[in-house]
């Protein structure tokens, strides 16, 4: 499921990123510095009018007012200081400073409340539509029929909690029934059109025996939206309860890899097909593919967030690669090292949703 550990990240100042904070203690040494120059420069020259900025650094990266009206009060005090000690500097101008002094105050104090305010209730509406996408998205039984599955989601850290990834696993007359899919769009629209898409997924899956008939349900489902105009990648699995073949229909979504007998291969379809809402653009209809999915064999279904990760250097995650690397066992154990993996090689977090299904075939 989405990771909601920053649920309340709008309370901490944490969240400025290493440059900024570098900057701002910076602006504080410049001050300092220059409140020295001005007391070491004699009494007939001023840089009184610096201290207006230091509410300004005060009010970075905090969700108090107290703190940029304290530092307000501090810078006063010093003009105060100032105005005593440069006797030469016209009375004027000092009273000039001390007034910018305070009217910044004031402004970075409406401004840190104004800001604490839009993030709080932004945190509710982002919590609103986490709940929504909690209880569309199903906690999966680790043991269903045949089969070992495990999901991971994981929400992108520089969005909102609130992504276009969708999966279902379910028990059909036809075998167990697998969905991945990813909406192109963000926030509450892509929730609701997954909330679509799996409803008809869930419903089709065990009324048609084709899988390729499943999938262009969902397509008619989607095109029938009014005044839509996302569309959705996905791959649809099926596999028997008894040995025997899966079968594999692939909507314009990344290819699957199949981990058997220690190699891992990518379970490419034979003709491209359009995502999801697209079909009547370029017309023809959906394939069902056979995959020799033998007891022992690992599938992996994924999205973009995952295999379009990128280091420092811009380049792709090597899923692959990687998955070959890792052992094959449980599929839980095999995610959860998968996406420590991920991290590690993108170093700053997922710009992108993130979600995968794995699947071992048990017996």
């Amino acid at each position: 499921m989405a990771d909601v550990s920053n649920t309340r990240a709008w309370r901490s100042p944490r969240f400025l990123p290493r440059w900024s904070r570098r900057v701002t203690i910076g602006g504080y040494a410049l001050i300092a510095t220059t409140v020295a120059l001005d007391f070491a420069s004699g009494p007939g020259i001023t840089f009184a009018p610096i201290l207006a900025a230091l509410p300004v650094l005060a009010g970075v990266g905090t969700r108090r007012a107290t703190v940029p009206l304290a530092a307000g009060v501090v810078a006063g005090a010093l003009v105060v200081a100032m105005a005593a000690y440069d006797a030469a500097v016209p009375a004027i101008v000092m009273a000039t400073v001390a007034a910018a002094v305070v009217m910044v105050t004031f402004f970075s104090c409406a401004n840190v409340v104004v800001v604490t305010g839009q993030e709080r209730e932004l945190a509710r509406v982002h919590t609103v539509a986490e709940a929504a996408q909690r209880a569309l998205l199903r906690l999966v039984p680790r043991r269903m029929g045949p089969l070992a599955v495990a999901v991971r989601y994981v929400a992108a850290e520089a969005e909102a909690r609130i992504g276009g990834d969708l999966y279902e696993v379910m028990p059909t007359p036809y075998g167990v029934r697998l969905f991945l899919g990813d909406v192109c769009g963000k926030g509450l629209a892509s929730v609701e059109t997954a909330a679509d898409v799996l409803g008809v997924f869930r419903e089709a899956a065990r009324a048609e025996p084709d899988l390729a008939e499943v999938a262009r349900r969902l397509d008619s489902a989607l095109v029938r939206r009014p005044a839509s105009e996302e569309f959705v990648t996905a791959v649809l699995v099926s596999i028997p309860d008894t040995p025997g073949p899966a079968v594999v229909v692939n909507c314009g979504h990344p290819p699957p890899l199949l981990c058997h007998d220690g190699q891992v291969s990518t379970v490419e379809p034979s003709v491209d097909a359009p995502p999801l809402a697209l079909l009547g653009l370029v017309g023809g209809g959906y394939r069902a593919e056979s995959l020799a999915f033998d007891r022992g064999d690992l599938l992996l279904l994924y999205t973009d967030g995952v295999s379009e990760a990128r280091d420092a250097a811009n380049r792709f995650y090597p899923l692959a690669q990687r998955l070959a690397a890792l052992p094959h066992g449980e599929p839980d154990a095999l995610l959860d090292e998968l996406l420590l993996d991920v991290r590690a090689y993108v170093g700053s977090g997922l710009t992108d949703d993130a979600a995968l299904l794995a699947v071992r075939r048990e017996r």
